[in-house]
């Protein structure tokens, strides 16, 4: 009887561990309720529970702490002064694969807060342990594993570096093989956020083999993979001209193109990111992406796309333009400006419009030509407005100020250039005036329009200091037309003409002549 009592007692005791920590586990999972379990003493109890000679507990105690610590930083920063950490890394090795997952997740929820949270996973052997993971069969461990050494690895190169010299790489890279599509992706991720910080970083991960295998998942019909992949294959090309080489080796385009156009708009836009990593490395990956008819599918991305999907296309076509004047003719020819001039109207964000400015700028400084087809577009007036406006930001402001100045260096239209001469300030002033005094010498036709129109009564009115460039471009313009005309609409010389007029009113009637005499008188 006593014996039977004493069994009693102690199943009761293990199954009211089990429905304890049972609930406490779904308690965590809503972030409401993590700060009132921290408060009631939860992890000390969670901490002895996951030493619990029940294989399920441990296991159930763990996916606790792994939703408690995925909530937010302070309970995360809990589960490493309680001294946790360590208990997890040494059971690793030892127990089922449910609670190497379990366990991981507790890694993955501690490291992703801030480095130095991921440092104290690293510090307690944590890195080491989940590589150990990547060599398990069970797919679910290896997509746990790979998952927490993402998240250790984002932070910083020297967290990366720790990643790698643990020798997960070469792990990582196998098991973009296996065929789990979860684990495909999880992989691609971490392999993405290892080689972002450094060029040496990516060349581990590239002398890995890892360009082949992820180029042979950019046609998988599995949009998340996807994202991951073009991510990676991004931060790869973005460190180096070697790098972004390898990537076209591996004959990425044209197939990437055909992703510009998938219904995910995070894999659009990390093509997108991918193109404008390579095509700002040169001349000649640029116009590879050309001829590719990468820059027509572009240009139609932007059309479709709006916030800040648009901004690596609109950074694309910048670079691209920016190489020489031949490849900006090539964006000019993919109706590059009128999308550009677009994104200008249609975007609010300031630094999106700060880079569509870049962009234009890259393309409009190269030729009169180049600046023609940007000034036919009615962008310098919007510049201006940019420039001029007090809520532009600083950089905002700097970049339309350049671009202004580049363009209007190689504008020679007329009716694009007069518009300025009423807005402008005398800083951008001095530079229309004397495009204007580069043009009209040459060109009788411009000569008429700009006195038809009021350009030279208007440039007669600039208040320019003796002896400074701008009086010397208002001269080389006075010089164009006759001395009569340019008196004419001289500031002031209406109300000469009116005091003539007067002068001479008040002469003849001094001269009045006699009335004439009636005959016979």
């Amino acid at each position: 009887m006593s014996q039977r009592l004493i069994t009693k007692v102690f199943e009761q005791y293990q199954k009211s561990r089990l429905q304890f920590v049972q609930t406490v586990a779904d308690f965590a999972t809503k972030p409401q309720n993590s700060e009132i379990l921290h408060h009631a003493g939860v992890m000390p109890i969670l901490r002895s529970l996951i030493l619990d000679t029940v294989p399920s507990i441990q296991q159930t105690a763990a996916m606790a702490l792994g939703h408690l610590a995925d909530n937010n930083d302070s309970l995360a920063e809990a589960v490493v002064t309680e001294d946790i950490l360590p208990q997890l890394v040494n059971s690793l090795a030892s127990q089922n694969r449910f609670y190497k997952k379990a366990a991981a997740f507790v890694l993955r929820a501690v490291a992703k807060h801030s480095p130095d949270l991921a440092q104290a996973v690293v510090s307690c052997g944590g890195v080491d342990a989940l590589v150990l993971c990547l060599e398990e069969f069970d797919p679910g461990v290896k997509e746990a594993a790979a998952w927490a050494l993402g998240c250790i690895a984002r932070h910083n190169a020297s967290l990366s570096e720790a990643v790698v010299e643990a020798g997960a790489v070469p792990l990582l890279v196998l098991s973009l093989l296996e065929p789990e599509m979860a684990l495909k992706r999880v992989v691609a991720s971490t392999l993405s956020e290892i080689c972002k910080h450094t060029p040496e970083l990516a060349e581990i991960v590239v002398n890995n083999g890892a360009i082949a295998h992820l180029a042979q998942l950019i046609l998988s019909q599995d949009a998340k993979l996807k994202r991951q992949v073009f991510s990676a294959l991004s931060q790869i090309s973005k460190h180096s001209i070697r790098l972004a080489e390898m990537v076209i080796e591996a004959e990425v385009f044209p197939a990437a193109f055909v992703s510009l156009k998938d219904p995910d708009i995070y894999v659009r836009k990390n093509v997108a990111t991918l193109m404008r990593e390579v095509a700002k490395q040169t001349p000649e990956m640029s116009q590879l992406i050309v001829n590719c008819g990468g820059m027509s599918t572009m240009i139609d991305y932007l059309g479709e796309s709006h916030g800040q999907l648009r901004l690596p296309g609109i950074m694309m076509l910048g670079y691209v333009a920016a190489h020489n004047e031949t490849l900006a003719m090539a964006v000019i020819r993919c109706k590059g400006v009128p999308q550009l001039a677009l994104c200008l109207s249609e975007e609010h964000e300031h630094h999106i419009k700060s880079a569509t400015v870049w962009a234009i700028d890259q393309i409009g400084h190269h030729t009169s030509e180049h600046a023609r087809i940007v000034a036919a577009a009615n962008l310098l007036p919007r510049l201006l407005e940019l420039y001029m406006n007090p809520g532009s930001s600083e950089d905002l402001q700097a970049k339309s100020k350049k671009a202004l100045k580049n363009i209007l260096q190689k504008c020679t239209i007329i009716q694009a250039l007069e518009p300025l001469l009423y807005d402008a300030p005398s800083n951008i002033l001095k530079h229309v005036v004397c495009q204007f005094s580069k043009v009209l010498p040459h060109d009788s036709k411009a000569r008429r329009l700009f006195v038809t129109s009021g350009g030279l009564k208007k440039v007669q009115e600039i208040d320019a200091e003796p002896g400074s460039a701008l009086q010397e471009h208002i001269n080389t313009i006075n010089s164009c037309f006759p001395e009569e005309i340019v008196r004419y609409y001289s500031p002031g010389y209406s109300e000469i003409l009116l005091q003539r007029l007067e002068v001479n009113q008040e002469e003849e009637s001094l001269h009045i002549p006699p009335s004439p005499q009636p005959e016979g008188q």
